[in-house]
C-alpha cells in the first residue's frame, strides 16, 4: 500500500543548507535593539500575541535571534511566500488560521514601517513558519494522546533545531524549505488529490441523499432509482448519457453500483440494501473530513522508513509486506472485533514458528474457556487442550475442580496442542509486544469471504501464511518444500529471522489506488471523530521530541 519516493528523507535542514542564498536585509543597530526589545517583552507576558496571534514559539524564536545577533531576517519576498505556503496548506487538509493566515496577508498590505511593527512582523512570520513546519512534519496532533499503543517516534534526533530554522531564513527560499519536509509518499499526493476533487464535488453542490424504502436493483423504477442515477454520476461512479427513463434501474446502473460498493469495503452484488445506502447518504462533507483525518495519519508515521517492512491496514482488512518501497505480496486478513480491537503500534517481526501451541491469554481464559469447561467436561479433549504448569509440566485434569475455578483464581495455563484446529492456526509471526498481538494463520478461514472482517481478539489473522513464510525466509535459503517439510512433522519449530522485519500496525479508513480510484472502508473502530474534532481546534503546542524548543509555550495537546 504504502510506496516511499526516496528511502532516505531530506529534512528540512538538510535541503536548505545546499541551497543557502544569502539575504540582506536592511536593518540598524536600533532596529536589532528593538527586535530584542520586544522579544523579551513577549517572553514575560502569560499569553503572548502579534495583532492577536498567539505567539506560540517564543522560547524558540529568542534563540533563534539570538544566534542571529538580533538581525532581522523576512523581506517582503519571503512573507509573500509564506502567507502563499500557509494558504496551500488546505491542501494538507489544514486550516490556514492555524498559522496566522489573517495577520499575514494584512501585513503584505500595509504600508507602515515603523521598527516595533518590523519586529513584530519578524516574530508572527517566524511563528507561522515554526507552526507550518512542524505540522506538515509531524502532523497537528499528538497521536499518544489518541491512542495509549502509540509508539511511533515523533523525534529530529541529531539536528540543532535552531540552526535549522536558520538556515531556512538565510536560504530566502521559504517555499522549498517547507516542500523539503512534506511527507515523501505518493500515497500522500494521491489523498491530496483526493482531496481536492471531493472540495471540487462540495463546490459544485455535493450530492443529495436518497430516501429509505426498500431496496433498489435492476427492474427497480421510481424516483429513488432517479436520484441514486444522481448520487452516483456525483462521485463518478456513473458515466456516460442518462438513458431514456432515467427512473429505471438497468445493467449501466448495476455496474455504477457495484463501483461504488468496491469503493467503500461493501458486498459488491450490484443493489442497494441498507449498508450501501448508509454509505450513499453519508455527505461529502464527512468524505472529506475522512480523507483529511488520514492525511494527519500519514503526517504521523512515514518518515525515515526502512526499506523492508511489513504494513497492516486494520481498517482495510489488509496486509502488504513492502521491499525497496514497493509492494511485492499482499494478502487479506481478519482483525479485532471492535470491543477486542487490534492496538495501533510498531515492532519487530523476530521469528516464525510453525505448528505453534497456543497458551490462552488471561482474559479469555477468565472469560471464555473456563466457562466453556465448567459446562462441557470434554472441552479440553475436543479442542486438543492441555492444564500446564507455569513451568510447562502438563497437569490431568481430572484432578482439578472446575466448579471451584469460579471462586478463586485458576492456579494453571490451558495451552492449545499443534493442529488444524489450534485457534493460531498452523504458522505465527511473531514481533514482541506488550499487547500480546502478532500475526498468524487461522481454522476460520471461511472469514476470509467476508466483506467486513474484525472477528478477532486483537490478533490479526492472515489467509495466506505459507505464502507470507515462504516471502520472509527466501533470503535463508528456504524454499516452499522445506517449510512444507517443517509443517508436515507436526513437531512445534522456531525459525529466527536473520533480518528483523519491522512491522507496523496502522489505521486507514481512506486511500487512493493507484488507477485514482478513491477508497473509503468504515470506521470500525470509531477512531475518525478525534481526529476531525482535533483538526477543527487551535492550534495549541505539544511539540515533538527534538524541536520543543522551536515550538514551546503553553503547553497541551496540538
Amino acid at each position: 500500500m504504502i510506496q516511499n519516493r526516496r528511502v532516505h528523507r531530506i529534512r528540512l535542514i538538510a535541503s536548505v543548507a545546499v541551497m543557502l542564498i544569502s539575504v540582506s536585509v536592511l536593518a540598524t543597530a536600533a532596529d536589532q535593539q528593538v527586535l530584542r526589545d520586544r522579544i523579551a517583552s513577549l517572553s514575560t507576558t502569560a499569553k503572548p500575541t502579534v495583532d492577536g496571534a498567539p505567539i506560540a514559539a517564543v522560547p524558540g524564536i529568542t534563540k533563534l535571534y539570538e544566534v542571529r545577533n538580533w538581525e532581522p531576517a523576512w523581506t517582503r519576498a519571503m512573507i509573500r511566500q509564506l502567507y502563499e505556503q500557509v494558504q496551500r496548506s488546505i491542501e494538507h487538509g489544514l486550516n490556514p488560521t492555524d498559522f496566522h493566515a489573517q495577520q499575514l496577508g494584512a501585513r503584505l498590505k500595509s504600508t507602515a514601517k515603523d521598527a516595533v511593527y518590523r519586529a513584530d512582523t519578524e516574530i508572527l512570520c517566524t511563528d507561522a513558519l515554526a507552526r507550518l513546519a512542524v505540522t506538515i512534519e509531524f502532523g497537528k496532533l499528538d497521536p499518544s494522546s489518541l491512542d495509549r499503543a502509540w509508539n511511533f517516534g515523533r523525534s529530529v534526533e541529531g539536528q540543532d533545531v535552531v540552526s535549522l530554522f536558520n538556515n531556512a531564513l538565510n536560504s530566502g527560499n521559504i517555499a522549498a524549505a517547507l516542500e523539503a519536509i512534506e511527507p515523501d509518499l505518493v500515497e500522500y499526493d494521491r489523498l491530496q488529490r483526493a482531496l481536492a476533487d471531493y472540495r471540487a464535488i462540495e463546490a459544485r453542490g455535493g450530492w443529495t441523499g436518497i430516501p429509505t424504502g426498500e431496496g433498489l436493483k435492476v427492474g427497480s423504477t421510481g424516483p429513488r432509482v432517479a436520484a441514486l442515477r444522481q448520487r452516483l454520476r456525483a462521485t463518478g461512479d456513473l458515466t456516460g448519457p442518462d438513458p431514456a427513463e432515467p427512473g429505471v434501474f438497468e445493467a449501466a446502473l448495476e455496474a455504477a453500483v457495484t463501483r461504488f460498493q468496491r469503493r467503500h469495503g461493501i458486498d459488491a452484488d450490484g443493489k442497494v440494501g441498507p449498508r450501501s445506502l448508509e454509505e450513499l447518504n453519508v455527505p461529502v462533507e464527512a468524505r472529506i473530513d475522512t480523507i483529511r483525518a488520514n492525511l494527519e495519519r500519514a503526517r504521523w508515521v512515514f518518515r525515515d522508513v526502512e526499506d523492508t517492512y511489513v504494513i497492516v491496514d486494520i481498517a482495510g482488512y489488509r496486509l502488504d509486506l513492502v521491499e525497496n518501497g514497493r509492494t511485492v505480496w499482499s494478502t487479506n486478513v481478519q482483525v479485532g472485533k471492535p470491543y477486542h480491537a487490534t492496538p495501533v503500534f510498531k515492532s519487530t517481526m523476530k521469528y516464525i514458528e510453525f505448528n505453534p501451541t497456543w497458551t490462552i491469554p488471561p482474559g479469555i481464559l477468565r472469560n471464555e474457556t473456563l466457562p466453556a469447561i465448567r459446562r462441557d467436561p470434554s472441552y479440553l479433549s475436543r479442542n486438543n487442550m492441555s492444564v500446564v504448569t507455569t513451568s510447562g509440566k502438563i497437569v490431568d485434569p481430572a484432578t482439578i475442580d472446575w466448579a471451584a475455578t469460579a471462586g478463586k483464581g485458576f492456579p494453571y495455563m490451558i495451552r492449545q496442542e499443534p493442529g488444524t484446529r489450534n485457534a493460531l492456526g498452523q504458522v505465527k509471526f511473531i514481533f514482541p509486544n506488550e499487547y500480546m498481538v502478532y500475526l498468524h494463520d487461522t481454522p476460520s478461514k471461511g472469514l476470509f469471504a467476508r466483506t467486513e472482517r474484525a472477528f478477532s481478539h486483537g490478533c490479526i489473522r492472515t489467509q495466506n501464511p505459507f505464502d507470507f513464510a515462504e516471502h520472509l525466509l527466501d533470503n535463508q535459503g528456504w524454499d516452499r518444500a522445506r517449510i512444507d517439510q517443517v509443517h508436515e512433522s507436526r513437531k512445534t519449530t522456531r525459525v529466527n529471522l536473520k533480518t528483523p522485519v519491522t512491522v507496523m500496525l496502522l489505521y486507514w479508513t481512506a486511500d487512493v489506488a493507484e488507477d485514482g480510484t478513491v477508497r473509503f472502508k468504515k470506521d470500525v473502530y470509531g477512531r475518525d471523530a478525534k481526529i476531525i474534532a482535533g483538526l477543527a481546534e487551535p492550534f495549541r503546542v505539544d511539540p515533538p521530541d527534538g524541536i520543543r524548543e522551536a515550538v514551546d509555550g503553553q503547553g497541551g495537546s496540538r
